[in-house]
């Protein structure tokens, strides 16, 4: 995004062009008819064009939405979305006075979060008319398995909409967004422009974060999708079953229609037995119990550095499929986003056109599993929690007698440290060579970080007599500097753990840094050729 778009800018850009108007009488009787106490302070026909939670960004004719946050509450900055142009404030007993001593009408509601959702559908019309959703939610794979959607139902010949953690787009067009997950008015505001674009589907990532503070309140999602479950964001769940919990939110028949679960393990299976949507059930691994599954991944075999693939269904369906991404992991992502689309109501034989002609499952998705050299195998994954790094460096073990498995990566500081052993200790079961470096420290000390990752995996070394060796090197350049230098052509290098980011926070500073870039870099300056990066997807290091 370039660095002169202010937040008023960037919140233009996630609006329809076209304004609806409504009223403050409109909202309060939406509230009174879901059971929601609410009055209205003054013009209750006060007209709203728009709604925004940032103070900053309020444009005129918004509702703008004073909320209690972590620090302060909104209505603290009410005078300055009305100096902005704000039509009316929505906000809670305690941002009353504040938001009254203005002259503005004003919404008054008991839950201002629980409510801003779906009075943001309201505003936006996104409660009558939406993009088809595509929901994904889970540890691993939502990334992956969103591009793969998208791919599949271009190849349906759709226009289509993606909202994920490398990009915003609807159609060809990208949206910038000084947001990683935009806020519950934005989502909607979004829809409605994607509509106004002629997206007819759109995919989005749903984390657990964005359940959690309802960035996905007034959504309908016609088909929603489970990937896996495995640990990450304690800092945020306090545990596993907290962390489940908030997931599951997502398969209530409240918020989507259909959900498309994978059963790989126990908690996929809890996933099912709660959800209140209607529910299909996947099966992908050969350790699953199958016997119940409504589909089921079968007839695995290697096809190029990826794999070729059934899927078997309810009275004999068969489809086979193909995706060129590396590792076990992306057959379950391919074999879900496949579910998925034939769950919204795609005919089988129509989907299984389009997947043989355009090979969609192949899709370049920039940092997962992305492929920068051939010989060294060297490849750049978003891998950052112990399941992720095992299935990363499960998928990429060479067969050539004598190579060995170069892994680069951290531990992000002010998260979840009882992964950060764990991590060290998937690395040195699976590597020979355990590279521990900075991943993004934010303001915890680098140090202590990469001492916590090297003694697990030095634990697990001594704990199994494992051969593999452990060094520590810093700055994160330097480690993906001294992999390339130690790798022969049948080895393998994998940089974990940042993917497509290109900043890395230390100490409250963003520091330009690429692992792909970096890779690349190293293996030119080690005499070894790369491959050129992919023109559809997004590398910093095309620029240079």
């Amino acid at each position: 995004m370039p660095e002169a778009l202010t937040p008023r800018a960037a919140e233009a850009l996630l609006r329809p062009l076209k304004k609806r108007t409504t009223t403050l009488r409109a909202m309060l009787e939406y509230l009174h008819e879901t059971g929601r106490g609410a009055n209205i302070i003054g013009n209750d026909e006060a007209k709203v064009t728009g709604i925004c939670l940032d103070s900053r960004a309020v444009l005129p004719g918004d509702l703008y939405v004073a909320a209690p946050g972590a620090r302060f509450h909104g209505a603290q900055f009410a005078a300055a979305a009305a100096q902005a142009g704000a039509a009316a404030i929505l906000t809670d007993i305690e941002g009353e006075a504040a938001a009254s001593a203005l002259g503005l009408p004003v919404l008054l509601a008991g839950d201002v979060r629980e409510v801003v959702g779906e009075l943001a559908a309201l505003v936006y019309g996104t409660d009558e008319d939406c993009p088809e959703l595509f929901g994904l939610t889970g540890t691993n794979g939502k990334t992956t398995t969103s591009y793969m959607i998208r791919s599949v139902l271009r190849a349906l010949g759709r226009e289509t909409g993606l909202v994920g953690t490398i990009e915003i787009s609807a159609g060809q067009t990208p949206i910038p967004s000084i947001l990683t997950t935009p806020e519950a008015p934005q989502l909607h505001g979004l829809m409605a422009r994607m509509r106004e674009l002629g997206v007819t589907s759109a995919t989005m990532e749903v984390s657990s974060h964005s359940l959690s503070y309802r960035r996905v309140d007034g959504l309908r999602f016609a088909v929603s999708g489970f990937t896996n479950l495995t640990q990450d964001h304690l800092d945020l769940h306090g545990s596993m079953q907290e962390y489940f919990a908030t997931k599951a939110a997502l398969f209530d028949l409240e918020r989507s229609d259909l959900a498309v679960l994978t059963v790989d393990d126990d908690w996929g299976r809890a996933m099912a037995a709660q959800a209140t949507a209607e529910v299909w059930t996947l099966a992908t691994t050969a350790t699953a119990t199958h016997a119940d599954a409504d589909w089921v991944v079968a007839n695995v075999h290697p096809a190029g550095l990826g794999h070729r693939f059934e899927l078997h269904g309810p009275e004999e369906q068969v489809i086979t499929a193909v995706t060129g991404l590396p590792g076990d992991f992306n057959v379950s992502n391919a074999a879900l986003a496949v579910v998925m689309v034939l769950a919204s109501g795609v005919e089988l034989r129509q989907l299984q056109a389009a997947l043989d002609a355009a090979n969609p499952l192949t899709v370049q998705v920039p940092g997962r599993m992305q492929v920068i050299a051939e010989s060294p195998a060297a490849i750049v994954d978003f891998a950052h929690n112990p399941d992720a790094l095992t299935r990363a460096l499960g998928s990429v073990r060479p067969t050539e007698p004598g190579s060995k498995v170069i892994v680069v990566f951290g531990a992000t500081g002010e998260r979840d440290a009882t992964k950060r052993p764990i991590m060290g200790a998937v690395a040195a079961r699976h590597a020979d060579v355990v590279i521990v470096t900075d991943d993004d420290p934010h303001s915890e000390d680098p140090a202590r970080i990469r001492e916590a990752v090297a003694a697990g995996a030095r634990a697990e070394i001594l704990a199994n007599g494992l051969g593999a060796e452990v060094h520590e090197i810093h700055p994160r350049a330097a480690a993906i500097a001294a992999a390339a230098a130690m790798a022969g052509e049948h080895d393998t290098i994998l940089v974990a753990g940042r993917g497509h980011e290109v900043f890395q926070e230390v100490m409250g500073v963003n520091l330009e840094l690429d692992d792909r870039r970096e890779l690349r870099r190293a293996l030119l300056a080690n005499g070894f050729h790369t491959l050129e990066p992919a023109s559809d997807s997004f590398d910093p290091a095309d620029e240079g």
